[in-house]
Protein backbone atom coordinates (compact mmCIF):
# COMPACT_ATOMS: atom_id res chain seq x y z
CA UNK A 1 0.00 0.00 0.00
CA UNK A 2 1.42 3.40 -0.87
CA UNK A 3 2.14 6.07 1.72
CA UNK A 4 -0.62 8.51 0.56
CA UNK A 5 -3.21 5.73 0.79
CA UNK A 6 -2.04 4.77 4.29
CA UNK A 7 -2.33 8.39 5.40
CA UNK A 8 -5.83 8.65 3.92
CA UNK A 9 -6.91 5.45 5.68
CA UNK A 10 -5.50 6.67 9.01
CA UNK A 11 -7.23 10.05 8.71
CA UNK A 12 -10.54 8.40 7.83
CA UNK A 13 -10.30 6.09 10.83
CA UNK A 14 -9.57 9.01 13.17
CA UNK A 15 -12.43 11.07 11.77
CA UNK A 16 -14.93 8.28 12.29
CA UNK A 17 -13.86 7.54 15.87
CA UNK A 18 -16.19 8.96 18.51
CA UNK A 19 -14.92 11.90 20.53
CA UNK A 20 -15.04 11.34 24.28
CA UNK A 21 -14.82 14.17 26.76
CA UNK A 22 -12.88 13.47 29.93
CA UNK A 23 -15.11 11.85 32.51
CA UNK A 24 -14.60 11.30 36.23
CA UNK A 25 -13.07 7.89 36.78
CA UNK A 26 -13.89 5.08 39.16
CA UNK A 27 -13.11 6.03 42.74
CA UNK A 28 -12.98 9.79 42.12
CA UNK A 29 -14.26 12.14 44.78
CA UNK A 30 -17.22 14.17 43.55
CA UNK A 31 -16.94 17.63 42.06
CA UNK A 32 -19.30 18.80 44.82
CA UNK A 33 -16.82 17.59 47.44
CA UNK A 34 -13.98 19.45 45.69
CA UNK A 35 -16.12 22.59 45.61
CA UNK A 36 -16.87 22.24 49.34
CA UNK A 37 -13.21 21.65 50.20
CA UNK A 38 -12.16 24.80 48.33
CA UNK A 39 -15.03 26.80 49.83
CA UNK A 40 -13.70 25.98 53.31
CA UNK A 41 -10.45 27.64 52.20
CA UNK A 42 -12.33 30.74 51.02
CA UNK A 43 -12.53 29.96 47.29
CA UNK A 44 -15.74 30.15 45.27
CA UNK A 45 -15.54 27.62 42.43
CA UNK A 46 -16.86 29.05 39.17
CA UNK A 47 -15.88 26.17 36.85
CA UNK A 48 -14.89 22.56 37.44
CA UNK A 49 -14.36 19.66 35.03
CA UNK A 50 -12.58 16.36 34.70
CA UNK A 51 -9.50 16.88 32.55
CA UNK A 52 -6.27 14.93 32.06
CA UNK A 53 -6.93 12.72 35.08
CA UNK A 54 -7.62 15.59 37.50
CA UNK A 55 -10.37 17.84 38.62
CA UNK A 56 -9.49 21.19 37.05
CA UNK A 57 -11.22 24.50 37.28
CA UNK A 58 -11.39 28.13 38.17
CA UNK A 59 -12.27 29.82 41.43
CA UNK A 60 -12.53 33.32 42.86
CA UNK A 61 -10.81 34.39 46.08
CA UNK A 62 -10.61 37.93 47.47
CA UNK A 63 -11.38 39.43 44.06
CA UNK A 64 -8.79 37.36 42.22
CA UNK A 65 -9.32 34.56 39.74
CA UNK A 66 -7.43 31.30 40.37
CA UNK A 67 -6.84 28.11 38.42
CA UNK A 68 -6.73 24.83 40.32
CA UNK A 69 -6.07 21.11 39.89
CA UNK A 70 -7.17 18.58 42.47
CA UNK A 71 -6.12 14.94 42.69
CA UNK A 72 -9.40 13.07 42.19
CA UNK A 73 -8.50 10.16 44.46
CA UNK A 74 -7.28 11.92 47.61
CA UNK A 75 -8.54 15.49 47.21
CA UNK A 76 -5.08 17.05 47.44
CA UNK A 77 -4.78 20.40 45.67
CA UNK A 78 -1.91 19.93 43.21
CA UNK A 79 -2.11 23.36 41.57
CA UNK A 80 -3.57 26.61 42.81
CA UNK A 81 -2.30 29.73 41.15
CA UNK A 82 -3.62 33.15 40.34
CA UNK A 83 -4.77 33.60 36.76
CA UNK A 84 -3.00 36.66 35.37
CA UNK A 85 -5.12 36.85 32.19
Amino acid sequence: MSKPILIAVALTAMASAPAFADQPGRGWISSARVTTMLAKRGYKVTKIEADDGNWEGEAMHRGGKYEFHVDPKNGKVTKLERDRD
